[in-house]
């Protein structure tokens, strides 16, 4: 069988996570054929599996709804697959084939609503893009999501069966060195991107809250690059917050070997920290979200704050303290 793969989007983070798993899954696959169609990252071809990158799919949104509305169907007649997997959201269109849809973007389904002024990026994906999502979701012949929640939130968003819907988790990897250890230093750690919803706020807001009680003798890891302003919050808080920048794997295993795990993000699919966290027996400290509660139910050492209201992560911070 002949399987096409497209993800033009992914690039760094969950994203491209999602398609490294699918492409290491076809290379051990020897009885099908696969062929993935991405932009920038670098996947080599094998046997069976013949990768096609274009980059100037992402050049700009015209070169995207270019791709989106007329190339990819054109790759699709030209290649002539028994399936197709999208791993990008929307569907491929294309009606001469099997259609399965990989739905990780949780924007049009999670309860907190942006308005325009205040981030127009996700009010559209909210308002204009949810609805080629839906669209696709309908049309698809199978779904796959990442979680209980998602799948709940899709069919009440669309209507369609769940025997239609797949749950499959993201495939953790967490080696047996980086396993929670109690130490005397007080290390507080947040793996995560800049994205607003990620909610880093919550985070200057209660370390000041601790600061202005007397509290010192702490630190807070941020996987955020140094810049202008993140210099002026370090300086702020005399070097207890600390921009780290990108982390590779091993360095991101070695802070839950002794960190408490902070979560404030209020818009996630999955959040893979959580479950990495949980597995290396970290103490977590999260935002009280359906995402959450699913990955983390029956964690005894998971705390849950509102997103919302930083003095109480400030108060689950004292208690580690």
């Amino acid at each position: 069988m002949r399987i096409m793969v497209f993800d033009v989007p992914a690039e760094y983070g969950g994203a491209l996570s999602i398609l490294k798993q699918y492409y290491n899954d076809a290379c051990a696959d020897k009885d099908n054929e696969w062929i993935f169609v991405v932009s920038k990252p670098q996947l080599p071809d094998t046997d069976n599996v013949k990768v096609a990158r274009l980059p100037w799919a992402k050049k700009s949104w015209f070169h995207r709804l270019w791709f989106d509305n007329v190339y990819a169907l054109q790759l699709v007649r030209k290649f002539k697959p028994d399936k197709v997997i999208s791993l990008q959201n929307t569907m491929v269109k294309a009606d001469e084939c099997f259609q399965e849809l990989y739905v990780h973007q949780a924007l049009p389904f999670c309860e907190k609503r942006f308005a325009f002024r205040e981030h127009k990026k996700f009010w559209i994906y909210q308002n204009i893009i949810s609805k080629m999502i839906f669209r696709s979701i309908k049309k698809c012949d199978s779904i796959i999501v990442q979680t209980s929640w998602m799948k709940e939130a899709v069919v009440q968003k669309t209507g369609i069966s769940k025997d239609k819907i797949t749950i499959i988790p993201p495939k953790v990897d967490i080696q047996s060195d980086c396993s929670y250890k109690q130490t005397d230093e007080k290390i507080f750690f947040y793996p995560a991107n800049g994205a607003v919803y990620k909610n880093h706020k919550a985070i200057y807001s209660a370390v000041y809250d601790l600061i202005s009680q007397g509290y010192k003798n702490f630190k807070v890891v941020l996987t955020l690059e140094k810049n202008e302003k993140n210099l002026e919050i370090e300086k702020k808080t005399g070097g207890i917050i600390e921009f780290a920048g990108y982390l590779p794997k091993e360095r991101i295993n070695e802070y839950y070997s002794k960190s408490v795990v902070l979560f404030p993000s209020y818009v996630e699919t999955f959040g893979l920290p959580l479950l990495e966290a949980r597995l290396s027996g970290c103490p977590i400290i999260a935002s009280d979200c359906a995402f959450s509660k699913e990955i983390l139910d029956g964690y005894d050492n998971a705390r849950f704050f509102d997103p919302f209201d930083y003095a109480g992560l400030a108060e689950f911070m004292k208690k580690h303290l």
